[in-house]
């Protein structure tokens, strides 16, 4: 059973309903991000300190979260409270993926941000309190906090996106970022086990894990995602989970974005849905996986989240 609605007061506004939304590492999910941040009444945050410091604990050690029962939604609920405060302050300390997501460009190194003066004293925000109606965070890897997500705030609607996982792991195996989470000082298989995480679930895995390729351990990665998101369609009402798959959104926005729309009850503007993918963005490209895999990369994955691939509706190479 979930715990009782918390009453919180952001900016002057009581936080009802908040939009979390969740993928594996390169789902999209910041496309959909971008397009809900645009629309107006949203104040979507993304990779504050404060919220990626907490569910990064609880992804990384499940138990932190298990163990706190109760004291780990507020954590959380603290967490995204801070973020969302809107403040010259609080602005100067948004990253750029959160200013990109809002078509704002990144600060250049050495000069205050335009949260700032050039003395470094507070200037106006980017953001107008009044007009903010409902909250949003897309942080990374928030799908390893949703059960905390949903304790913390139970009217929570959350919107995942799905990926074909060869996709995922050819962007993932180009981001220095995902492959640091890969060092022998990062990965705790020694300590968690299993990890949710890592995605390593048997010990087979484990036992292997340290001579794996990149790719398996990309593909390990996007498999223990997507088996969370399977789990959450189960447990989750129908109301509280809405689910896209990135092709969908790559050939139909508009379509996608009416869905959303509905299962929001808020319109998302079409000046944000226009060109939502385009040439050159990260995640762009449905099946480049063809040719920036190596076919024995490509056969690793498909060996590793084979049945994820296929329970998801991709057809693997053995299958064409």
């Amino acid at each position: 059973m979930r715990s009782t609605p918390h009453i919180l007061v952001v900016n002057g506004t009581k936080v009802r309903r908040p939009v979390f939304i969740l993928g594996a590492p390169h789902s999209g999910a910041e496309l959909l991000a971008r397009a809900v941040k645009r629309s107006p009444g949203f104040h979507l945050t993304t990779g504050r300190h404060g919220v990626l410091r907490v569910t990064y604990a609880f992804a990384r050690q499940p138990s932190i979260a298990t163990d706190r029962g109760k004291g780990a939604a507020r954590v959380l609920r603290d967490a995204c409270a801070e973020a969302w405060l809107v403040s010259a302050r609080a602005c100067a300390q948004c990253p750029d993926e959160c200013r990109a997501l809002a078509g704002l460009p990144p600060r250049r190194p050495g000069r205050p941000g335009p949260a700032e003066r050039p003395g470094g004293e507070p200037a106006e925000p980017c953001v107008e309190p009044s007009g903010i109606v409902r909250f949003a965070d897309a942080s990374p890897d928030l799908i390893y906090s949703a059960d905390v997500l949903l304790d913390a705030f139970p009217d929570a609607q959350l919107v995942q996106v799905i990926r074909d996982g060869r996709d995922a792991v050819a962007d993932m195996l180009d981001d220095e970022r995902c492959l640091a989470w890969f060092k022998p000082g990062l990965a705790n298989l020694d300590t968690v086990f299993p990890n949710p995480f890592f995605g390593v679930e048997d010990h087979t895995e484990r036992s292997r894990w340290p001579r794996a390729a990149l790719a398996v351990k990309c593909a390990l990665r996007w498999r223990g995602s997507v088996r969370l998101s399977a789990r959450l369609r189960r447990q989750v009402p129908e109301e509280q989970l809405f689910t896209v798959r990135y092709e969908e959104l790559a050939a139909r926005p508009r379509r996608v974005g009416a869905a959303l729309s509905e299962y929001l009850d808020a319109p998302i503007s079409r000046t944000a849905l226009s060109g939502l993918v385009r040439p050159g963005d990260d995640d762009a490209g449905v099946g480049s996986w063809r040719e920036r895999l190596t076919p024995r990369q490509a056969a690793q994955v498909e060996k590793v989240a084979g049945t994820e691939l296929r329970r998801l509706g991709y057809r693997l190479g053995s299958d064409l």
